[in-house]
């Protein structure tokens, strides 16, 4: 099963949740990222 959640709030591309997982990160402000955005700034770090 997968359900659209949102986009990633850097590229826009459509976060999905699929069996469960959500495919990013919410962050603490409430905002979706997708995992490419957020492992690309975990490299930046």
């Amino acid at each position: 099963m997968q359900e659209l959640v949102g986009q990633c709030e850097q590229c826009k591309k459509e976060i999905f949740c699929k069996d469960g997982f959500l495919e990013g990160l919410i962050l603490d402000d409430g905002k979706l990222v997708c995992l490419d955005c957020s492992n690309q700034e975990e490299k930046e770090r």
